[in-house]
Order: structure tokens, then C-alpha cells, then sequence
């Protein structure tokens, strides 16, 4: 498979249609897959990092919030899972950043290829780093003692959940990619963006814990609600109103960002 024979009937000039966008796409996310199987040191993040926060969490905090590491686990995995998803996603835009200052996609502008392919394929591909990441997250969550009592359809949903919100917010990041001069601003912004979001939630200790005036952007925090879905339904099996708001406002940022930054990439590089 290469970039030719998935433009084939594709011409410069002409508008491509819905299956030759989705064809480009593909293609490209199989290139960002090659890039991985030859350098597989870039899975290091999303296989390490969530056994090294999972196991500093669980028994260095586990007994002063829950009373306990087991009591911690259900609280905890989850927590964990979003967390090393939504990093993963930043990468995006990190990774993006990097490929247009090397000038492949000035390589790509002359292609007959739908203007979204070469954004797109990254962000497709990068659904298998999400992918391995929640199979870190569970193994080491299950060696240590975790066991999601929701069963394992509602963990399949949850993961469904966590990869597509995943895959949304990293159009958030893409955009970044691509406005943003270098991929160390990319990283640097994303940091400042994720760290506010992630502890200022419900992801390590409870609401009720927290002082009062925080409680409010924790409520409103849309990590909190990705959270709580997937507490939800790996501890329970139930779907709640957060799944649902999860899901609609993962819809709304990709309507957003998804078009604006192709508009803004096909400025950049024409």
C-alpha cells in the first residue's frame, strides 16, 4: 500500500469524495504506523507511564484516601486510563509539529490527496497508541488486584468511550500542531492545558474533599465527566448523564477543530 495507489482517480484541482478522503486517510495513518514499527521507543510513554503512575498512586496514596490499596483501585484505574489517553493524545500535535517542520508535507501538498489525509492519518494512527495504553492499564491494574465489577462489555464500552474522547481532544492538539512554531511549544502548551485539567478533578480524591471554591470548575471539568462515565462503567455497568456529556462534547470539539484546522493547515503550507 502507498500514497499512490490511494490517489488513483484522484485528480489536482478536483474536489475528492467521501471514500477517497477516507482511502488518503488510511493510507497515511499506515505510514504513521510504519514510523511506529520502526521506531517502537515512541509506545514507551503509553506503556510505561501508566505502571509507573498506577503504581506510585496505588501505594504511596491508596491507604490515606481509601483506607486501603484495594479500596484505591477502582478509583484509581480509571483515573489513570483518562489520564494516559488524553497524554497520548497531545503527542498528536507534538508529532504533527515535527513532521511539517521536516518538510514532508510540503511532499504532500503536491499530491492529488484529500487537504484532511494528512491529518487525519496521524490522528487514526494514533488510535493504536490509545489502544495500548488501556492494555497497559489493565494489566498492571489487574496484576496488583483490580477487578472491574461492571463486567466485560461495560469495560469494552468504557474503552470505545475513553479512545473516542481521546481521538476528539486530539484535534484540540492538532490544532496547536499546527499554529504553533515549534513541537516543544506544542508540548509546552499542552502541558499547561492537560496538568490544570487532570488534578483539578475528581480523578485522585473525592469531590467532597476538595475546598469549596474548587468544587465548582471540578464539577464543571470535562475530564471530570470522562471520569465518572467510566467509573461508572467499570465498577457499576451503568451508563450515566456523564457518558452522555462525554460523548456530545467530544461531538462538539471535533465539529469545531476538525474543520478549522484543516482550513488553517491548507493556509500554512500553500
Amino acid at each position: 500500500m502507498n500514497i499512490n495507489t490511494a490517489t488513483a482517480g484522484c485528480r489536482l484541482g478536483s474536489r475528492p469524495s467521501l471514500t477517497q478522503a477516507m482511502q488518503n486517510s488510511l493510507v497515511l495513518a499506515y505510514r504513521s504506523l510504519l514510523k511506529v514499527w520502526h521506531t517502537p521507543e515512541q509506545l514507551a510513554d503509553v506503556v510505561f507511564q501508566p505502571i509507573i503512575f498506577i503504581l506510585v498512586f496505588s501505594y504511596v496514596f491508596g491507604g490515606a484516601i481509601a483506607g486501603s490499596v484495594q479500596g484505591y483501585l477502582p478509583i484509581l484505574i480509571p483515573a489513570i486510563w483518562v489520564q494516559s489517553l488524553l497524554q497520548a493524545s497531545a503527542i498528536t500535535g507534538v508529532q504533527l509539529r515535527e513532521d511539517m517542520d521536516t518538510g514532508v508535507f510540503d511532499r504532500f501538498k503536491s499530491l492529488p490527496i484529500a487537504r484532511i489525509a494528512p491529518l487525519a492519518g496521524p490522528i487514526l494512527a494514533d488510535i493504536f497508541r490509545y489502544t495500548i495504553a488501556t492494555v497497559s492499564t489493565f494489566v498492571i491494574g489487574y496484576i496488583i488486584g483490580y477487578r472491574p465489577a461492571g463486567g466485560v462489555e461495560s469495560v469494552a464500552l468504557a474503552a470505545l468511550l475513553v479512545i473516542g474522547c481521546s481521538w476528539g481532544i486530539s484535534w484540540i492538539f492538532a490544532f496547536l500542531g499546527v499554529i504553533a512554531r515549534t513541537a516543544s511549544s506544542v508540548q509546552a502548551i499542552s502541558m499547561l492545558v492537560l496538568f490544570p485539567l487532570m488534578f483539578f478533578s475528581n480523578a485522585f480524591v473525592p469531590i467532597e474533599t476538595l475546598p469549596h471554591w474548587l468544587r465548582w470548575f471540578v464539577k464543571i471539568n470535562p475530564v471530570s465527566h470522562i471520569i465518572t462515565a467510566v467509573r461508572e462503567l467499570t465498577n457499576v455497568g451503568k451508563i450515566g448523564p456523564d457518558f452522555i456529556v462525554s460523548l456530545v462534547g467530544t461531538a462538539v470539539i471535533v465539529a469545531i477543530f476538525a474543520p478549522i484546522t484543516v482550513r488553517v493547515y491548507a493556509r500554512r503550507t500553500t
